[in-house]
């Protein structure tokens, strides 16, 4: 029997740029029991690791095939260009798709981006990860659209970056095997949507049996007029010297 069929561990997947940090913290303090795993992914593999099994739950950037998921969309995040600190689009706040027209622009193969055309000037390569990419506009070969948590990730003092607010944006979701909605997935998506531990949505752990309130008291032999007297209340006089 699997780890996943005893409910001994709970595995979370995510891709770079996510920070499932505090998601993590409040499980570990209302899980104790259950240790939880974290699978680092990258961005486009999170779906084919939940598909085959690889993990419980996984945080993942639409688009993507929904079929047989169930999907929680979380959050957008805004997109930046990410460029040398002394380019010229460091002179303004922010900038638009219409700024970049004449700048070559990197598309690495992991981009998380949903484009319906790439703006800008091709780069003269695609470098196979957004990693890849950022070593590239550092040697001033090319800028790079991503989403910001990207940017912090990848963050050298020699680049910086710039909000694009008409770019598309990246959305992250809580995304799991719909058939496989265990009752330790539904105790994460319990924490992801904020609710408390004793939530009638989550599983909410067994309350402590109720302190008896009412005394108990001795039954009087049959027949005679004597009140009952407490069980816990001394009877007066034949104390033991």
């Amino acid at each position: 029997m699997t780890e996943r069929e005893t409910g001994e561990v709970f595995r979370l997947a995510y891709p770079p740029g996510v920070t499932p940090a505090k998601w993590v913290n409040i499980w570990t303090e209302r899980m104790p029991g259950v240790p939880i795993t974290l699978v680092t992914v990258p961005a486009a593999e999170v779906v084919e690791l939940l598909r085959n099994g690889g993990a419980d739950a996984g945080f993942a950037r639409l688009p993507f095939d929904r079929d047989g998921l169930s999907v929680i969309p979380l959050y957008v995040e805004n997109t930046v260009v990410v460029v040398p600190k002394d380019h010229a689009v460091t002179a303004a706040d922010e900038v638009t798709i219409a700024d970049l027209a004449d700048q070559e622009l990197l598309h690495p193969l992991d981009d998380t981006l949903e484009w319906t055309a790439r703006p800008g000037l091709p780069a003269f390569t695609r470098p196979a990860t957004t990693a890849e990419a950022i070593e590239l506009v550092a040697a001033g070969t090319g800028l790079l659209l991503v989403p910001q948590s990207l940017a912090r990730l990848h963050h050298r003092r020699d680049l910086t970056y710039r909000p694009v607010p008409d770019a598309p944006q990246s959305q992250v979701t809580l995304t799991w095997p719909t058939d496989a909605t265990t009752d330790l997935v539904e105790d994460f998506i319990g924490i992801v949507r904020g609710r408390t531990a004793n939530s009638s949505r989550g599983r909410a752990p067994a309350p402590s049996p109720k302190k008896q309130t009412q005394r108990q008291t001795t039954k009087p032999p049959q027949g005679s007029s004597r009140r009952p007297v407490p069980a816990n209340r001394k009877r007066k006089g034949n104390r033991p010297r």
